[in-house]
């Protein structure tokens, strides 16, 4: 049985006091909610502050990113040892954003998981297409090649700390959502994948995300397909009610 994980992704998103607030409340609503797995990804300046205020709770802290060398001249970046000594125990990679405006490539975000692995992290390694890749049926050509890099080097006894989220790029913060359908063809598709890589026995473990305009009106529908495994949460996961209300609606029916 995959329990589901929800990660809520505030993305450049609340001052360390706002996100103190939103994190109390959630420690607050979530305590008794059983059978989820709860993450949050607070920007940089508040993770070691949100993970402290988080200790005795089952939430976790997780990274917006992360650096593949663990220390050395380079300016602006944030690597897994210093993640883990802030407090954090996840990071994601390979967001949509990331690949969008800071050059993020597939090569790049496989360096990037490897390194978040090799630092005792656990690691979301995102993949998705842009609307002109699914509107010339490139869909799950695209997910192939962002796997491929995304895994490469990345050991089957490195599994049980690796989650996959599929973000569709055209429904990232636009109101568009894949339908539960359309999101269960890719997770289908990407669980088959981790197959070929890892066995499907191995496969039949790894938990993947749905990621794009997930909220409380939408996250049922989705959680309730067979291959979608919780959802990294956008916009919705800045407001305290609505993503406590997606992490109930994940809960295993």
């Amino acid at each position: 049985m995959r329990t589901p994980f929800v990660v809520g992704n505030w993305k450049l998103n609340k001052t360390i006091a706002e996100a103190l607030a939103l994190v109390t409340e959630l420690k607050n609503q979530l305590g008794a909610v059983k059978g989820v797995a709860v993450g949050v990804a607070p920007p940089f300046t508040a993770l070691s502050a949100v993970a402290k205020r988080l200790e005795g709770s089952s939430i976790v802290t997780c990274a917006q990113n992360c650096f593949w060398e663990p220390s050395g001249a380079f300016t602006g970046e944030i690597s897994a040892p210093l993640i883990a000594d802030a407090g954090g125990t996840w990071a994601i990679v390979g967001h949509s954003e990331r690949r969008q405006f800071f050059g993020d490539t597939n090569e790049s975000v496989g360096k990037k998981a490897k390194a978040a692995l090799a630092g005792g992290l656990g690691v979301i390694v995102c993949v998705g297409e842009q609307l002109a890749e699914r509107d010339s049926n490139r869909t799950l050509e695209v997910v192939d090649a962002q796997l491929a890099g995304g895994l490469a080097g990345v050991a089957a006894n490195a599994t049980s700390r690796l989650v996959i989220a599929y973000e569709p790029v055209w429904a990232i913060g636009t109101g568009r959502t894949a339908t539960p359908g359309q999101a269960q063809e890719v997770h289908a598709h990407i669980r088959k994948r981790l197959a070929d890589q890892y066995g499907a026995q191995v496969a039949d473990t790894i938990r993947i995300q749905y990621g794009g305009s997930v909220k409380p009106s939408n996250a049922e529908a989705l959680m309730a397909e067979k291959d979608i495994d919780g959802a990294l949460v956008g916009g919705a996961s800045l407001e305290a009610a609505d993503f406590v209300a997606i992490v109930k609606a994940a809960r295993p029916g």
